[in-house]
C-alpha cells in the first residue's frame, strides 16, 4: 500500500495526494506508537469516527451517572473506610455498565452513521483541527507492518524473539 502511494506521489502535487490515494481504494491510517512498547497501532477514518462517537456517548453517560466524575469523588468518599470506598466504586461501575447497556440500542445507529460518515471525512474534520496529519510515505524499515481495511499494526523487527532453529 505504501509503495502504491509513493508511486502516486511522484506524479501528483502534495495537496491532492490524499484524494488520489483514496481514489485508488487505499486509505491512510492515523497511527501512533503505544508508549512503553514498540507496537504501533492505527485505524481508518471510519473506525476513528465510530470510536470518537462512542467516546462522546460514554462521556455523556458518565456525566449523567452520579459519582463517576473525578470532581464527585472526594465528597462521596469522605469519611468512608477503604472497604466502603471500594464497595462504592464497584456500585458506580455497575451502574455505569447498566447505563451503557440501556443505551446500546440507541447507540448502534449513531455509531453506524459515524462510521459511514468517516469514509468521506478528512482527518482535519475528525480530529477537529485545521491541518491534516503528516502523510508518511517512507515508513520505517525496522517495522513489520500489517493492515486490514480498517486497522494497522506494526512491530519492531528487532523486538521479536529469535527464530527457533
Amino acid at each position: 500500500m505504501r509503495a502504491d502511494a509513493r508511486g502516486a506521489a511522484l506524479h501528483i502535487e502534495s495537496h491532492t495526494l490524499r484524494a488520489e490515494i483514496r481514489s485508488r481504494g487505499l486509505d491512510d491510517f492515523l497511527t501512533c506508537r503505544i508508549p512503553g512498547t514498540e507496537v504501533h497501532l492505527g485505524m481508518s477514518r471510519k473506525l476513528f469516527a465510530a470510536c470518537a462517537r462512542l467516546h462522546e456517548e460514554d462521556l455523556a453517560i458518565a456525566q449523567r451517572t452520579p459519582g463517576l466524575r473525578a470532581e464527585d469523588q472526594p465528597a462521596l468518599y469522605h469519611g468512608l473506610s477503604d472497604e466502603a470506598q471500594e464497595v462504592q466504586r464497584l456500585t458506580q461501575r455497575r451502574i455505569f455498565r447498566e447505563r451503557q447497556e440501556e443505551a446500546r440500542p440507541r447507540l448502534r445507529p449513531l455509531l453506524r452513521d459515524a462510521y459511514e460518515r468517516g469514509a468521506t471525512s478528512d482527518w482535519s474534520d475528525l480530529l477537529r483541527r485545521p491541518q491534516e496529519p503528516k502523510l508518511d510515505l517512507e515508513g520505517d524499515e525496522g517495522l513489520l507492518e500489517a493492515a486490514t481495511p480498517e486497522t494497522y499494526l506494526a512491530v519492531s523487527r528487532y523486538d521479536l524473539p529469535p527464530a527457533r532453529a
